[in-house]
């Protein structure tokens, strides 16, 4: 693995890597981590990576459940530390590299404080979360698919590199700088704007029929198509869906988009 940092105080992030190895093959070293907390209904549970995997799950217990997976081939899994910070607005989760010299300390922060940086360190985390009903989860990950699928929470993810699947009963955001995303959610009001976007990949997003919202819809290389009347060109397209209210972005690069109709919400 060559080079590779992440700047939390931006939503952009480089990676340069190799990482596609299979973690059981032999050569490699493991080590896992577990922690189990309460977070309150409303409050978030926020996992940050430079590289591996992150899958969230439905739980119909009453914490959060995490267990991270660390594997490595040349680099011992012990060098990164599995780190939990409680804040005013939940819980974040990162894997802290060791320093890189002539760069800033690594520091697990929430949100999008804190730098986190790793050089020549091939180890790689998967995530596996299980989240509360009405617990919020937040995603971010520089190298690595996430999947967070039959959640009952908002969900929301940051990736620079890996493709991007949600299923929730709440509302959900996706932006990845390479990488597909196919999302559904369940609220018919979102009550906020909601952005899926990525430069290199197809953008699928489902919502339910009798959705409340202004749609605004674009690639520069494919297709768009959607299950409810939008007007434009073939690159471009917007609507209103229902009554309108906020914006639903649907935009890719390089990519196909697709905006499907699920199930009335109910109320």
């Amino acid at each position: 693995m060559r080079y590779a940092r992440i700047l939390m105080l931006a939503a952009a992030a480089t990676f340069s890597a190799g990482c596609d190895d299979d973690p059981t093959a032999p050569g490699h070293i493991t080590e896992q981590f577990d922690w189990r907390g309460s977070v309150a209904v409303g409050d978030r549970i926020e996992i940050k990576s430079l590289a591996g995997d992150v899958r969230a799950s439905f739980t119909t217990g009453d914490e959060v459940v995490v267990r991270a997976i660390k594997s490595g081939r040349d680099s011992d899994p012990a060098s990164v530390a599995i780190e939990v910070v409680r804040h005013a607005e939940g819980v974040t989760i990162c894997a802290v590299y060791p320093d890189v010299p002539g760069l800033e300390p690594n520091e697990c922060l929430p949100g999008f404080a804190g730098d986190m940086s790793n050089h020549d360190n091939d180890v790689e985390v998967e995530f596996v979360v299980e989240v509360p009903a009405g617990v919020e989860f937040v995603g971010r990950v520089v190298y690595g698919d996430v999947e967070a699928v039959g959640l009952r929470s908002d969900v929301f993810v940051l990736t620079t590199g890996g493709d991007v699947t949600v299923a929730t009963t709440g509302i959900a955001a996706v932006t990845a700088a390479s990488g597909s995303i196919d999302v559904t959610i369940g609220q018919a009001d979102p009550g906020r704007d909601l952005a899926f976007r990525t430069a290199a990949g197809d953008v699928n997003v489902r919502v339910p029929a009798n959705t409340n919202a202004d749609v605004w819809a674009s690639t520069s290389s494919g297709s768009i198509s959607s299950d409810f009347p939008l007007d434009g060109t073939a690159r471009t397209r917007s609507g209103t869906l229902g009554d309108g209210g906020p914006n639903l972005w649907l935009s890719t690069v390089n990519g196909n988009v697709g905006l499907s109709a699920g199930p009335d919400a109910q109320p």
